[in-house]
């Protein structure tokens, strides 16, 4: 696809039949908008089966926000996640694996009804 071809998203997610308005890359314009069918629906929507493994991190990554009032780092979450599931998972290389499209900052967030973190154009 040549820079000139773009594709451009529909602004809103569809769940339960209900448009939820997005930004152009499928942030939430609303927090308060996020539901767990949000989540399936933007997950379908980026080609995304959500599995056990991506529910931990997306719980961790609403924990984290609520706590906090910030994003976690992707350290953080290594930091959260090594001990609970090895290091063979519990690593930067298994988290971006799992979220493809962004990593689990960004698709995570996503998924997760966060803003985009500073510095995300």
């Amino acid at each position: 696809m040549s820079d000139s071809q773009q594709v451009t998203l529909d602004p809103h997610v569809m769940v339960n039949g209900v448009p939820i308005a997005t930004d152009s890359e499928g942030y939430l314009c609303h927090l308060d908008d996020w539901s767990e069918d949000f989540a399936r629906a933007l997950a379908a929507r980026e080609g995304l089966t959500l599995t056990d493994e991506h529910w931990e991190v997306i719980r961790f990554l609403r924990s984290h926000y609520a706590e906090h009032g910030v994003q976690a780092q992707v350290r953080v979450m290594i930091r959260h996640f090594a001990p609970l599931w090895g290091p063979q998972r519990g690593n930067n290389h298994h988290l971006h694996a799992i979220f493809p499209r962004g990593g689990p900052q960004k698709q995570g967030n996503r998924l997760a009804g966060l803003l985009r973190t500073k510095g995300e154009h």
